[in-house]
């Protein structure tokens, strides 16, 4: 009998060779993974990275079309990310007038008067001036300005963005008298002898003259965000957490409309104000909504003002002012709350601005309340600033899960006048990085820009050294809130990623990852720290590609 062989054939599966578009070789790479925080290589393929390792290694995913990159021993780091900036103002603000290092008050109207003539009639915006740089340390008042401006309009706000300076048209514009009330969260400051409005206002007071500065153009919002991304590339800022609340939806419009183009070169995620929560809901939007370029889902609010504005709220008064800091009339009147609470049920993100020692305490309250009222869901909840902190307050952070979205620049530029506002024992606390780590605390890092450089490394910089800009503190203001080098840079690539919900995505040179890189000229984890503020960046990489090269 003929034996019949019966053959069953079964697919053969042959792993092909995955070949990289791209290598990035002999460079000295620290990844932010731990589980492999050195390599020398990285392969890139379609944008994402497929190989980590030693040059040796990533030779394997070298084909006939790869591109090789030598990266000559230059330190590579992931992309970094900045977890707060007003990034369309930052744009329009590289066109404005620019007082940020007017050094006296004559110094001030001068470039007010030569942008006056320049433009006449046109509205003169911007300025992030800082009379804390001034010998007299006093705010400026619409006299300064009033002779050389006459009848074009003066809106120019001081660098934290917590009250501005108008002259005597604008004022009159607004219908701004000495019979005018404080709006509610808001200061219009007088004079003491006269009553009549110096011309300086202070949050909420700054409102009704909004209206009154005309909207720009589709073509003026396009040309500020492509000035904004041209400083991210040029600061190796792959991502950009924006504000996204100049001017609304539009702001995301342009962002939209750039990234159509082919010209977007960073990826943002947009937080809109939380008055906006039900528009977002309605329309199924979610905390991580978006795409690769751009992402929604998250709410932006106040609950206090500034420092430097005295309208931080604190449980103990200024030292040189009556004053306990001002509250935002929408967390005294509960409808922070209300709106607080819809949103996080709806799954979206909540961002509150806070400064001062019982605004974060108070915001804390309100997110164990939250917590306990809605359904459980991975909310991470975030304190924008969260600049001067209770003792008792850190631990709350960490039991909440509660994240430090802090500026580091913000403590040296500060340090300079902060005591003689709060003193010394409450600046015990302020800026606290070590005290948050150590204490289990999620911190991620950004600029606030404009109100501080865009530039990471002044950041870095100045978590690490903590050496205030006006020389005083050369061993570091409350150097015992230092962090290390790479604590920093964690705080600054993936706890941003994570405060995103994007730690799977970005913020680590690790295999699945957006080829997102930064490549510096000099190698900030062996150089002298105070030689930080001095790197400059060399290769800034998004999705494998090089968008900038020094």
């Amino acid at each position: 009998m003929k034996k019949i062989f019966l053959f069953l054939f079964l697919p053969i599966v042959l792993c092909a060779q995955q070949y990289a578009d791209v290598v990035f070789t002999n460079a000295k790479i620290w990844t932010v993974d731990k589980q492999k925080p050195e390599a020398e290589a990285v392969a890139v393929y379609d944008g994402k990275i497929i190989g980590v390792g030693s040059s040796k290694e990533m030779k394997a995913f070298i084909g006939k079309h790869t591109k090789v990159l030598d990266m000559k021993k230059k330190r590579m780091l992931p992309g970094f990310i900045d977890n707060h900036t007003h990034f369309m103002s930052g744009g329009f603000q590289l066109q404005n007038v620019d007082l940020r290092y007017a050094k006296d008050e004559r110094k001030f109207a001068e470039i007010i008067k030569k942008r006056a003539q320049e433009r006449p009639g046109k509205w003169i915006t911007g300025g992030d001036w800082d009379h804390d740089l001034w010998k007299s340390a006093k705010l400026p008042t619409k006299e300064l300005i009033d002779t050389v401006t006459g009848n074009t309009p003066v809106f120019v706000n001081r660098y934290d963005g917590h009250m501005a300076l108008v002259n005597s048209y604008v004022l009159k514009l607004a219908g701004i008298t000495k019979d005018t009330p404080n709006p509610p969260g808001g200061t219009i400051v007088k004079d003491p002898v006269t009553g009549e409005p110096t011309g300086i206002l202070k949050d909420e007071a700054m409102s009704p003259i909004y209206q009154f500065i005309p909207d720009p153009t589709d073509d003026e919002m396009l040309n500020a965000a492509r000035l904004a991304l041209a400083e991210a590339r040029k600061y190796g800022l792959t991502s950009i957490q924006d504000m996204a609340h100049n001017y609304g939806v539009r702001d995301i419009n342009t962002y939209s409309e750039l990234n159509r183009r082919g010209e977007l070169t960073a990826r943002m995620y947009c937080r809109t104000f939380i008055t906006n929560w039900k528009s977002l809901a309605y329309a199924g939007v979610q905390a991580g909504f978006g795409d690769e370029m751009i992402t929604l889902g998250s709410l932006k609010a106040f609950a206090d003002g500034s420092l430097g504005s005295s309208t931080a709220l604190f449980s103990e008064k200024f030292l040189n002012e009556d004053t306990y800091g001002l509250p935002m009339d929408v967390l005294v009147d509960g409808r922070l709350e209300q709106w607080a609470t819809s949103a996080d049920s709806a799954r979206l993100q909540l961002c509150i601005h806070a400064i001062g020692d019982s605004a974060n305490g108070l915001i804390l309250d309100m997110y164990e309340r939250i917590a306990k009222k809605n359904k459980n869901w991975d909310r991470r909840f975030r304190i924008e600033h969260a600049q001067h902190i209770h003792p008792q307050d850190f631990k709350r952070f960490a039991r909440l899960g509660v994240i430090a979205s802090v500026q580091p620049y913000h403590a040296i530029d500060d340090g300079r006048w902060a005591e003689k506002r709060i003193g010394n024992e409450r600046c015990k606390t302020t800026y606290a990085f070590r005290t948050f780590l150590d204490n289990g605390v999620t911190v991620c890092f950004g600029t606030d820009w404009t109100v501080a450089p865009l530039n990471p490394m002044l950041g870095i910089y100045a978590a690490v050294t903590r050496r205030t800009t006006d020389g005083a503190n050369p061993d570091g203001w409350f150097p015992e809130q230092k962090i290390s080098v790479k604590e920093a840079i964690q705080c600054y690539t993936l706890n941003n990623a994570y405060a995103t919900f994007e730690e799977n995505k970005k913020g680590s040179i690790t295999v699945g990852k957006f080829a997102d890189f930064v490549v510096l000229d000099q190698d900030i984890l062996t150089i002298d720290p105070v030689q930080i503020e001095n790197v400059k960046v060399a290769y800034t990489i998004l999705g494998g590609k090089i968008v900038y090269e020094k």
